[in-house]
């Protein structure tokens, strides 16, 4: 490598870390990015540690102790059938950052931002065909088609799973919730992808026609080099806000698929089961305490997130600056 390209490179490099790091110092400096930070780590680490926190499984059933209200050996209280609430919160938490994560990884990140790469830097046909799918997804109510999804794939998944169970020496894996997990899953990245891909792609149309693009090609760059090379890390600003902002949805409708039946099965808690056990008349009048946990963690996750993309925005965003 010659001795300019050696030089040029460090020079990208050391600006690359600038501006990262003038962001991060910028997003320091925001109380509440820095609270919603907080919040996010605590309740997510409450969750992926639920186990080890609680003294309870979420199974357990404690027959002295049932609809009690909140107590020293019960800091949520208990539900109808004396399980801790505290507990199951906890494990409902834990089901919620799997399939969000998950979610996000795949479908927001490595579906959707590839689509958009690939749309945007090709177009033509290309761009065709992906839009063209794009829309026909969003064309229908996004939440029935993952009901009709989640309702029709799990019965031959579970059915699929079982046999892997029978044939082999994976025993135990119907109760690992791996099922539902699956289901959710691919509900939700079917859709997961669109608005990704259209962000990227809309950063692509602008980004291939700028010079240092142009000056990729003429070295003889391959296209998986730009692409991921040069184009994706210029447009990384608009994916993480997107992402943050979309993390806070995805939580609801992970929310509201179970609410309906659709997403974790029981006995494995998911705050969206505990909502629907806790909301009916009769429970709001004899265990009121049995919606405060749940309610108040799927409140706190969905505004953490959204307030942490608005702060993300006004950091990466150059005309908020």
């Amino acid at each position: 490598m010659a001795l300019s390209e050696v030089a040029a490179a460090g020079v990208a490099d050391v600006k690359s870390k600038g501006h990262l790091s003038r962001a991060f110092a910028r997003l320091m400096r925001k109380k509440v990015a820095v609270a919603c930070l907080m919040t996010l780590a605590i309740v997510y680490s409450a969750g992926i540690f639920a186990a080890a926190i609680s003294p309870y499984g979420y199974r357990d059933q404690d027959y002295t102790a049932i609809r009690k209200p909140p107590s020293l050996q019960h800091w949520a209280g208990t539900d109808l059938k004396g399980r801790d609430v505290l507990t199951r919160t906890l494990w409902g938490i834990q089901n919620t950052v799997i399939i969000t994560v998950v979610v996000m990884a795949t479908g927001g990140l490595v579906i959707g931002v590839t689509l958009g790469l690939v749309s945007g830097y090709f177009g033509r046909r290309v761009d065709s065909v992906i839009m063209r799918t794009g829309e026909v997804f969003s064309s229908f109510p996004e939440i029935l088609l993952m009901i009709i999804l989640a309702a029709t794939l799990r019965p031959r998944i579970l059915e699929w799973v079982r046999w892997v169970e029978d044939h082999t020496f994976l025993d135990g894996l119907v109760r690992t919730g791996v099922v539902d997990y699956f289901v959710i899953s691919i509900a939700l990245v079917s859709f997961g992808w669109i608005s990704m891909a259209r962000l990227v792609r809309g950063q692509v149309l602008y980004l291939k026609e700028t010079q240092f693009v142009e000056s990729a090609k003429a070295i003889g760059a391959s296209t998986p080099r730009i692409l991921f090379g040069y184009l994706l890390p210029n447009a990384i600003s608009p994916i993480v806000v997107t992402v943050s902002m979309s993390m806070g949805a995805l939580i609801g409708t992970e929310i509201i698929l179970s609410f309906l039946g659709l997403g974790i099965q029981p006995p494995r808690p998911s705050l969206g089961t505990m909502l629907l056990e806790a909301g009916s008349l009769s429970a709001l009048r004899e265990v009121p305490w049995m919606l405060l946990a749940p309610s108040i963690v799927a409140w706190t996750l969905v505004l953490a997130w959204n307030l942490l993309g608005d702060a993300l925005n006004d950091v990466l965003n150059p005309r908020t600056r």
